[in-house]
């Protein structure tokens, strides 16, 4: 069991590094056989890999045609943005008496690597990190079927490669970060969630952006 698992995970891994790099992209079919091969296993832990991406949307199954690697819509954007600022506000609120001044540094010094790896041209270091910023929270929140819900919503937000960086609008993420941290210093914790909620995860406030980001 333990063996299978183990597969079905690194056949997990390899989808998102091969997203990643450019190397799957949406809209197209995967070939099942070509992986089996590339990986040296057989087809069932990539059945299994394949259902748990389906899960988290990002493939799609279908009889009698293949696997169809889902692209991002303007819609998934917004609903995702919708979904994930409900779920990090209320993480915020759950996790407000186990802050400490640890944490809080800890998320100071992240948002700083954030903006020194915008500034340089570190993309996929930038998206890794942002990961890490908003898990610090997530975490502290002590939920788990609540990180397991956000973690494949922002990996698919992130994961395929993207041709249009918007450097001022990914400025402007970290300015909302560094607010989220002064709120939650000053134990304001509605204030933080506010921020989340209605700032941060707000799609009519960043469609433009979003719309470049993507190119929709």
């Amino acid at each position: 069991m333990e063996k299978e698992k183990s597969l079905r995970e690194a056949v997990h891994r390899y989808f998102c590094e091969q997203m990643k790099m450019g190397r799957l992209t949406a809209g197209s079919y995967i070939n099942q056989s070509e992986i089996c091969n590339e990986l040296n296993i057989s087809k069932a832990p990539l059945r299994d890999a394949l259902i748990q991406l389906e899960t988290e949307g990002f493939v799609t199954i279908q009889p009698r045609k293949g696997v169809l690697l889902n692209p991002i819509t303007l819609e998934y954007v917004k609903e995702a943005y919708d979904v994930l600022g409900a779920l990090e506000s209320s993480a915020i609120l759950e996790a407000f008496d186990r802050f400490d001044s640890g944490q809080v540094e800890k998320m100071t010094a992240v948002n700083e690597a954030l903006l020194e790896s915008l500034e340089s041209g570190r993309f996929n270091q930038y998206y890794q990190l942002n990961i890490e910023f908003h898990q610090i929270f997530l975490r502290l929140a002590d939920n788990k079927l609540l990180l397991d819900l956000v973690s494949p919503i922002m990996q698919r937000l992130y994961n395929f490669p993207l041709r249009s960086y918007v450097v001022e609008w990914e400025k402007n993420n970290i300015a909302e970060h560094t607010r989220l941290i002064d709120s939650i210093r000053k134990g304001n914790f509605r204030a933080a969630a506010d921020i989340l909620q209605f700032e941060h995860w707000s799609f009519s406030l960043h469609q433009d952006s979003i719309r470049r980001f993507y190119q929709l």
